[in-house]
C-alpha cells in the first residue's frame, strides 16, 4: 500500500478543487507538530528537539504525566497543553486544529508508535508537493498504550500498523475547527470526513524506515557460527540487515575455503573468530555470546551460517525483547503448514519428539521446534545464566532453555519459516540422540534443583522423584509378574494389584508434577504483565 490512496469502505476519493491553480506557492508553508504524551521523560527532549527542525511550532499534549515529562518538554522549547481530564492517548485532533489556526500544515505525532522525526519530512511532502490533504502514516510495531488508537486495524486496508502520524492541509483543519464531532483519530472517522468534504488522503506504510531508524537505537549483534560453510557464507553475511551493529563469524576449524570466505569479507562490522579444533557448534555460539557482551550489544542474534535463517524475519525476533515482552525469542517452523514448507517428513517427526522431551527438561511448556537456532537473546539473559556451563554439542540450543527457565527469563516463540535450499545438514541424528537425551535428563535434574530447592521451593521435586521411583518400578514390577504368569509359575494374588498401584500412582505423581511446573511457568509470566 505505500505511496497509494487509501480507499476506505464506500470511499471515492474526489480530486481537490483548485483555486487559483494558475499560481503556485514556492515560500516553504508552516508547520505545527502536535505531540500526545504519557509518561515519556526519557524521550520527550530528543522527540522535541528533532521535531523542531522540520517545524515552526511544536506542542506537547500532556495527559497528567506523573513524572517529569512536562518539564523536560518544556526546556527542549515545545509549547505545552495539559489535559487532566482526558484518559487514553488518541490523538487530539480538537485541541492540535485550535493551535494550528496560524500554520498550513497540522501533523500528530504519537511517540508511543513511533519515536522517529526524521521521518516527518517524508509525511508533509504529499501535502507540500502532490496537493493532498490528509496523510496517515502507518508502523508496524504496536502499542500497549493505545488499544483504542488501533483498534481499527481490522480494517483489512490498514493492516500494515498502527497510525504514528495524521496530517492535514490547512484547508483541511480549517474545516476540522468547524467540525465538532470530529474529536476521535480512528481512520473510518477520518476517511469519511475525507469522502464528506472531497479531500484527497493518502496512506505511507513506514514500516521499512522505522524498523531501520528504531532498530539503530540499539546495539544489535549476530552471531554466526560456520563449519565448512564455504559455499553458503558470504550470501549469508550479504543479507543482514544495514541496523546490525557487529557480526561475530566463529569459525569451528573448517576444513574447506571457509577461512578464506571470512578473510576476504569486506563487511566492515565483521569480527571473526576461529577454532583451530573442533569444538561443536554450542562453543561457537558461546564464544560468539562472549565476544558480543564485551562489545556491551544490547540484543544478540544468532544465524547459522548456512543460510537457512532468513534475515527479513529478524525484527520479529527482536520486537519481543525491545518491547520488554522476553528476554529471549526464538524461531518456530512447526506450527503451521506454511511455516513446516521445506521440512522432510522425518526431520518434522524427530523435532516433535524433542520438543516434547525439551518441554519436560526445560519447563517451557508452550514452546515448540526447540532444535531451531534462529534466536534472539538479550544483553540481560546472557548475562544472568553461565555460558561456560553450556552444552557445545548440538543440543546447545534446548540447554540454554534449560538455563533460562531456571533462573525465571523469559522465552517467546516466534513464528518464522524453514528455509532449506543447497545446504546440507552435517547432523547425525543417532549421535545426536544418543547425546542429547541423556542431556535433557540431566539439565532437567539440574533445573528441578536449582529452581525448586536452591532459588525458591516448591512441593513438585517430590511429585518428580516420588514418579521416578514408582513408575519405572511399577512397569518392571508388572513385566516381572506377565512373565512368571507366562512360565507358569505361582504369583501371589497380591502382586498384580500391587503393581498396578505402583504404576498409576507413579504415572499420577508424575502428571501432578508436570502440571505444577506448567502452572509455575504461567504464574511468573502473570506477574510480569502487570
Amino acid at each position: 500500500m505505500n505511496n497509494e490512496l487509501i480507499m476506505g469502505k464506500n470511499i471515492q476519493l474526489i480530486p481537490k478543487k483548485e483555486e487559483n491553480s494558475d499560481v503556485i506557492s514556492i515560500s516553504p508553508q508552516k508547520v505545527t507538530v502536535v505531540i500526545p504524551v504519557y509518561n515519556e521523560e526519557v524521550s520527550i527532549g530528543s522527540v522535541v528537539l528533532r521535531a523542531k527542525k522540520f517545524a515552526d511550532r511544536v506542542v506537547v499534549v500532556d495527559y497528567a504525566s506523573s513524572d517529569n515529562t512536562v518539564e523536560v518538554a518544556e526546556l527542549a522549547g515545545a509549547q505545552i497543553i495539559r489535559d487532566n481530564k482526558r484518559r487514553g492517548l488518541d490523538f487530539p485532533i480538537k485541541t492540535g486544529v485550535q493551535c494550528a489556526t496560524d500554520s498550513e500544515i497540522l501533523l500528530f505525532m504519537d511517540v508511543s508508535i513511533c519515536h522517529e522525526p526524521k521521518l516527518i519530512p517524508k509525511m508533509l511532502e504529499p501535502i507540500q508537493k502532490d496537493d493532498f490533504d490528509i496523510v496517515i502514516g502507518t508502523c508496524f510495531v504496536k502499542s500497549n498504550r493505545m488499544e483504542d488508537n488501533v483498534s481499527f486495524l481490522n480494517n483489512k486496508q490498514m493492516e500494515n500498523g498502527p497510525v504514528g502520524f495524521f496530517v492535514f492541509s490547512k484547508e483541511c483543519f480549517e474545516i476540522l475547527l468547524t467540525s465538532p464531532n470530529i474529536y476521535t483519530s480512528s481512520v473510518e472517522t477520518i476517511l469519511s470526513f475525507a469522502k464528506e468534504h472531497n479531500l484527497k488522503a493518502k496512506h505511507l506504510n513506514l514500516e521499512e524506515e522505522h524498523t531501520f531508524s528504531l532498530f539503530k537505537r540499539y546495539k544489535i549483534g549476530v552471531v554466526v557460527p560456520a563449519f565448512n560453510e564455504e559455499v553458503l557464507l558470504g550470501e549469508t553475511i550479504k543479507g543482514i540487515p544495514e541496523y546490525v551493529s557487529r557480526i561475530y563469524i566463529v569459525d569451528d576449524c573448517s576444513s574447506d575455503r571457509t577461512p578464506e570466505v571470512v578473510k576476504n569479507l569486506t563487511d566492515p562490522r565483521v569480527i571473526s573468530l576461529r577454532h583451530e579444533v573442533n569444538m561443536g557448534a554450542g562453543k561457537s555460539v558461546i564464544d560468539g555470546y562472549k565476544m558480543a557482551l564485551e562489545d556491551k550489544m544490547d540484543i544478540v542474534v544468532v544465524m547459522d551460517g548456512d543460510n537457512q535463517m532468513d534475515p527479513a524475519h529478524m525484527p520479529r525476533l527482536l520486537m519481543p525483547i525491545i518491547e520488554g515482552k522476553a528476554d529471549y525469542t526464538k524461531g518456530n517452523r512447526l506450527i503451521t503448514k506454511e511455516a513446516r514448507e521445506g521440512m522432510s517428513a522425518w526431520r518434522f517427526f524427530g523435532n516433535t519428539m524433542l520438543s516434547l522431551l525439551t518441554k519436560i527438561g526445560s519447563g517451557y511448556w508452550d514452546l515448540m521446534d526447540p532444535q531451531n537456532g534462529y534466536a534472539a537473546a538479550s544483553r540481560k539473559a546472557l548475562e544472568t545464566i553461565d555460558l561456560d556451563s553450556i552444552y557445545t554439542y548440538y543440543g546447545y540450543v534446548n540447554d540454554i532453555l534449560i538455563k533460562l527457565n531456571a533462573y525465571g527469563m523469559r522465552v517467546t516463540d516466534v513464528v518464522i519459516p524453514a528455509r532449506y535450499g543447497n545446504e546440507k545438514s552435517s547432523i547425525n541424528y543417532r549421535k545426536y540422540v544418543l547425546k542429547v537425551a541423556p542431556m535433557l535428563f540431566n539439565g532437567f535434574l539440574w533445573r528441578l534443583k536449582t529452581k525448586y530447592v536452591l532459588l525458591s521451593f516448591h512441593p513438585l521435586v517430590f511429585f518428580y522423584v516420588a514418579s521416578m521411583a514408582l513408575l519405572p518400578a511399577g512397569l518392571i514390577f508388572d513385566f516381572w509378574i506377565i512373565v512368571q504368569k507366562l512360565m507358569r509359575n505361582p504369583v501371589s494374588p497380591n502382586y498384580p494389584l500391587l503393581g498396578v498401584f505402583m504404576t498409576l500412582m507413579g504415572v499420577q505423581l508424575l502428571f501432578f508434577a508436570m502440571f505444577f511446573d506448567m502452572q509455575s511457568d504461567m504464574s511468573k509470566k502473570l506477574d510480569r504483565s502487570f
